[in-house]
């Protein structure tokens, strides 16, 4: 995940109180559990429910995340992702990952970058089948 977020850009982002590690851990939450919770995704994740809800708040603000009021509890607020993907959104998943990952192994070998970023590739389609993978 550090390589990930090593990856990600931030230029021209503000800077705020939650860590970009966070960001990704609820993120990717709410898109595995549509219709959730900030203290269901607390409870799953183990983070402060302050925290995902700051989280939650700019996932919203960046477009990755649509919220709606519960219609069982008008009180609560579901969160779910958004099936438009905003210039944001797009920006990060376009986001090469070879030069974080190229100094995690400690190679500048494009061919050997290239290898793993395909076999890392392969592996979270089969680990994660309903979170789409980087635009090609």
């Amino acid at each position: 995940m550090k390589i990930g977020e090593e990856a990600i850009p931030t230029e021209g982002l503000e800077d705020y109180p939650t860590s970009t590690r966070s960001m990704l851990v609820v993120m990717l939450d709410v898109y595995a559990h549509p219709d959730t919770t900030v203290g269901e995704i607390a409870a799953r994740t183990g983070l402060p429910q302050s925290a995902v809800s700051g989280c939650a708040a700019r996932l919203r603000e960046a477009g990755s995340v649509l919220a709606a009021p519960d219609p069982a509890d008008r009180r609560r607020t579901l969160l779910r992702r958004n099936p438009e993907v905003s210039g944001h959104r797009a920006q990060v998943a376009a986001a090469p990952v070879d030069g974080a990952l190229g100094a995690a192994l400690g190679t500048e070998d494009a061919e050997e970058i290239a290898r793993t970023v395909a076999l890392l590739e392969q592996l979270a389609a089969r680990l994660s089948p309903g979170i789409p993978g980087r635009p090609r």
